[in-house]
């Protein structure tokens, strides 16, 4: 155990001092983490410039996930060689100028490139950002600042939308990158400066490399097949068979050398920890699959459903940032006043009727105005998510605390594009199914659509051709009937996304149940 090593550096620093250390932490991972959902916004600003089309453009977003997510695998072992303050620098120095490359990309290769070292800066940063400020702060505050830390995981991804869209329209999508490259200078002159060499006992890097090639193979294949499954039809393609296939034989290949290895890229004593255990379980269940989901499910209901443009949505989605941000915060506080275990259930206690009640009422004739507070009441119960998961995850973990963070952020990424993926094929399917119903309703009592179709026609006639007209008029009454359809998928695919956080609840209460009445039984 380092515990010692953490209570000296966290004894050696003022409130002032880790006030400045923390804003110059969260503000490179809040800076990366906003740089990911920023990017998605300007994806079709960027097809022509780089002389691609829809399917191209995704390896824009497709790379730089798969760079962030190979790359947490090595946060640990670079740390022991270089230290924490070093790997923390390297990855604001690679964010930083990928960031500046990616402005002056012309060309989608290019792009590609710029953005593997943009995610391989994320990685580097946010891993020991977060391992860092854990150290510095004492026990007693260490809820409050996995809170601050969750405010910049949580919120930025909810800010991302607004910035985005604002850039794009007044400014060109270029700005989307250059903007973080002052950012990034500052951060890293304050960086090399003011923060202390932290677990600085350095060993000579000693890196599994079969290890690391299986599962960073394994890695990229899985995320491929999760990005790429909706568009290539998922399994009825022989290259998502192909990838499934891979990723399944590195995955077991890394395991088999991890076993006869005498020194394996990662230390899997750290599931016997049960807090940990339980807290990546329910991370990647809850976060990952259920918390995912409706993170990219709001902003297709503003924009596709609702046809409001990308700044209108960031506006809309706004106010649940604002909840996310402050009951981060909270929850952080009463982490450390009465554990983080009791504020994940009352968390649970909002969360699932917000996924199974409140957010499936989302539908085309909700009042604008009503469906922000809808959508505040689920900011509230994930606000109050991040804080006691990570300082409940962290607090027993001593000298693995930066391996552990490492691990959560790779649950983070795999759980979050299984979530999308699954957010993706669900709505597409419930589409599709309650198109044919609606058709098929309106087929057993023609009245209603006949009405429709003459009243409409009717209308048109004053401007168009008779023939046009009911041309017209059949469009409108499909657009409607498609309208209806989404409206209804729409509430399937939130309520759906509550399932898994079901799951994620099982591992919570089987914990508890261990901690509380297995003592009494004893």
């Amino acid at each position: 155990m380092q515990e010692p090593l953490f209570t000296e550096i966290y004894k050696k620093i003022s409130s002032i001092e880790r006030a400045f250390l923390t804003a110059i932490l969260i503000a490179g991972v809040f800076m990366a983490i906003l740089d990911t959902t920023v990017v998605e916004v300007i994806l079709p600003k960027i097809m022509a410039p780089l002389s691609t089309d829809i399917y191209g453009v995704q390896w824009v977003v497709t790379s730089y996930m798969i760079a962030a997510a190979t790359g947490l695998l090595l946060v640990s072992n670079i740390s022991t060689a270089i230290g924490l303050k070093n790997v923390f620098l390297s990855g604001l120095i690679f964010f930083t100028a990928g960031s500046f490359l990616c402005g002056h990309a012309n060309t989608l290769a290019e792009m590609i490139i710029f953005r593997t070292i943009q995610g391989l800066g994320e990685a580097f940063l946010v891993a020991t950002a977060e391992t860092i400020l854990f150290t510095i702060y004492p026990p007693e505050k260490r809820g409050l600042a996995m809170g601050i830390y969750a405010l910049a995981v949580s919120f930025s991804p909810a800010l991302g939308p607004t910035l985005g869209g604002y850039i794009t329209e007044h400014l060109t999508w270029r700005y989307v990158f250059y903007i973080n490259v002052p950012i990034g200078v500052m951060d890293i002159i304050a960086s090399a400066v003011f923060i202390p060499a932290i677990m600085e006992r350095k060993e000579k890097l000693r890196l599994n490399y079969m290890s690391f090639v299986f599962v960073s193979a394994a890695t990229i294949s899985l995320l491929t097949l999760l990005s790429k499954g909706q568009e290539k039809g998922w399994f009825q393609s022989m290259m998502i068979v192909k990838l499934a296939f891979v990723s399944a034989v590195c995955f077991l290949a890394y395991f088999i050398c991890e076993l006869i290895s005498k020194r394996p890229l990662i230390d899997f004593s750290i599931f016997k920890i049960k807090e940990f255990r339980t807290a990546i379980s329910v991370y990647f269940l809850i976060l990952g699959l259920s918390m995912y989901q409706v993170f990219f499910l709001f902003p297709q209901y503003y924009e596709r459903l609702r046809f409001l443009s990308t700044f209108q949505t960031g506006l809309y989605l706004m106010p649940m940032a604002l909840c996310v941000a402050a009951f981060s915060i909270i929850s952080g506080i009463l982490s450390d006043r009465i554990g983080p275990e009791k504020v994940l259930v009352i968390c649970i206690i909002l969360y699932l009727p917000s996924v199974f009640v409140i957010l499936p009422k989302l539908n085309y004739y909700t009042p604008k105005t009503k469906s922000i507070f809808m959508i505040m009441s689920w900011g509230v119960a994930i606000g109050m998510f991040f804080a006691p998961i990570t300082t409940l995850a962290l607090k027993e973990l001593g000298e693995k605390t930066n391996l552990g963070v490492s691990l959560m952020h790779y649950a983070r990424f795999i759980g979050g594009a299984f979530g999308t993926a699954l957010a993706t094929n669900k709505l597409q399917k419930s589409i599709a199914f309650h198109y044919d119903e609606i058709c098929a309703l309106q087929a057993q009592d023609l009245y209603y659509g006949k009405q429709f179709l003459m009243k409409w026609h009717s209308i048109a006639s004053q401007y168009f051709p008779q023939d046009i007209a009911l041309k017209k008029s059949k469009a409108l009454f499909l657009h409607a009937t498609n309208i209806q359809a989404m409206s209804y998928a729409f509430g399937d695919t939130f309520m759906e996304s509550g399932i898994y956080a079901v799951i994620g609840c099982l591992f919570l209460i089987f914990f508890l149940w261990e901690k509380y009445y297995g003592k009494t039984a004893k």
